[in-house]
């Protein structure tokens, strides 16, 4: 049986130097729960957290070990920048060689059963990593996730944010970036945004290509602002930094 096509957006995955008070943080402001840590990034020298905002997670990794992408992603880019977006779909394999034929090479094929992912190589990209994923009898967007942990749905909270509507990316050629992922992920491109059925993409000028802004439809923004401002972060209008991103609220 072959699926009907689709792509969703399903995480997003930010790095910092260490969780705490990063975790922490993200989880008192915007009002959210971790749903689980992964032993299994162990492995590749992090650890991490995940919270769901509806049913996108939100992932923070952090390097524990010398000699991590994610170690060198801090340096490179002085700790700016989201490290990876993620994408549900029906065909992973095919993303990917879809991808290679753009001359965007893998670099990592994850297969844990019912999971499946394929990353994509974060310089031919371009801004952040990309990876497709499936899992094996969970089409539904409140499905079996594990990554996400065995419960993931019970730690949904909505009373603060609502959900995680657009990722800005910013790049001095963000037409020419808006091109390449919108070839990359099989989304036609809106003049500077690549739309998908649960978040948009939106390419803006900026001095270097990275992914620099949440953006999240909150209950009441005043209120994340105060919170924000009471943790000691610098909010500007409806903004502020943490985790190496713009969180942008309305």
């Amino acid at each position: 049986m072959t699926m009907a096509p689709y792509m969703r957006l399903r995480q997003i995955c930010l790095v910092a130097p260490q969780l705490a008070p990063v975790i922490s943080d993200i989880a008192e402001i915007m009002g959210l729960a971790v749903c689980y840590r992964d032993g299994n990034v162990a492995k590749y020298g992090l650890e991490n957290a995940l919270l769901p905002v509806d049913t996108i997670m939100l992932e923070v990794v952090a390097p524990f070990k010398d000699g991590t992408t994610a170690g060198r992603f801090i340096e490179k880019t002085g700790g700016r920048g989201g490290y990876m977006a993620i994408f549900c779909c029906n065909d992973p394999d095919e993303r990917g060689r879809n991808a290679n034929a753009l001359g965007v090479r893998t670099a990592n094929v994850i297969d844990h059963a019912p999971y499946h992912g394929v990353q994509l190589h974060p310089r031919d990209c371009r801004a952040a990593f990309i990876e497709f994923n499936h899992t094996a009898g969970s089409d539904d967007i409140f499905g079996t996730y594990p990554p996400a942990g065995p419960d993931w749905q019970k730690f949904v909270r909505k009373e603060v944010t609502q959900a995680l509507t657009a990722v800005e990316m910013q790049s001095p050629d963000p037409h020419g970036l808006a091109q390449h992922w919108s070839k990359i992920i099989g989304v036609a491109a809106d003049g500077p945004e690549l739309k998908l059925p649960n978040a948009t993409f939106r390419f803006v000028k900026g001095a270097s290509e990275i992914m620099s802004a949440l953006e999240f439809r909150v209950a009441d923004a005043a209120h994340v602002l105060h919170v924000a401002r009471s943790k000691g972060l610098a909010v500007a209008g409806n903004e502020f930094l943490l985790g190496g991103v713009i969180f942008r609220v309305s």
